[in-house]
């Protein structure tokens, strides 16, 4: 009894392995199918390849690749980072894991023409919903637009897992729509250029920025200095315009 137990156990094991190998294979990543409906890998999970600091050439050291995830390891010397590619309508999904009190974000249609990314880029934040300092919550377009009140909890929605999980993005940029999604849930809907719009960021801080979401397209940006977070299965699926 204790061998057939005993050969059980290994048996799970074994298989328990093997699950988790495959599920890593599939990291970074494209299938068949996502091949043949356009998406692009923004992250081999080797290398900074497609990726550099915002109006300089290279990474800075305090981004590093580790277990095939992109990371922000010291956000002390690592600074934003942008796509060598611009991207105008796209849908972009990615896995992000924050640390204790952490703060990053997603800017997309960055341009040259401002001193930082989120001077032209409107932001999708991430950060520790429990812990971080800032008051503008993940997912949020920062400053702008906020999710409804969840009916469950009545609080703001969030669909985030705690500090040390991985989390799952979806951002879709397109001309009627763009939306905001976390593992899954969606959390708005808004459109760039509209009267809702335009009039949000006349009430906001972007209002004295030029060029904040002016530009049609532009650079996609992973913010690298409000504490530390990785990614990974980072893709893009430019959408086209008919």
């Amino acid at each position: 009894m204790k061998k057939i137990h005993l050969l059980a156990l290994a048996c799970t094991f074994v298989a328990a392995f093997r699950l988790v190998a495959a599920d890593d294979a599939k990291i970074n990543t494209l299938t068949e199918a996502e091949k043949a409906d356009g998406w692009k890998l923004l992250f081999d999970g080797e290398s900074f390849a497609g990726w550099h600091n915002f109006k300089h050439d290279g990474v800075r050291a305090g981004w590093q690749v580790k277990d095939g995830a992109l990371v922000c390891a010291d956000p002390h010397n690592a600074g934003d980072i942008v796509t060598t590619d611009e991207y105008g309508w796209f849908e972009l999904q990615l896995d992000y894991n924050i640390s204790e009190a952490g703060n990053s974000g997603i800017m997309y249609h960055v341009t040259n023409d401002g001193g930082a990314v989120w001077a032209t880029g409107p932001e999708f934040q991430l950060e520790d919903n429990v812990k971080a300092a800032d008051p503008v919550r993940c997912g949020w377009l920062y400053a702008l637009y906020q999710p409804p009140i969840d009916p469950a909890t009545g609080k703001t929605l969030d669909a985030t897992k705690p500090v040390g999980q991985w989390n799952h993005v979806r951002l879709v940029i397109s001309h009627d729509k763009c939306v905001h999604e976390i593992n899954g849930v969606k959390y708005f809907e808004y459109v760039l250029g509209s009267d809702d719009f335009n009039a949000r960021v006349a009430k906001s801080k972007f209002s004295k920025m030029p060029f904040f979401a002016k530009a049609g397209s532009g650079f996609i940006a992973l913010q690298g200095d409000h504490g530390s977070v990785s990614f990974r299965n980072i893709k893009v699926r430019p959408i086209p315009v008919f």
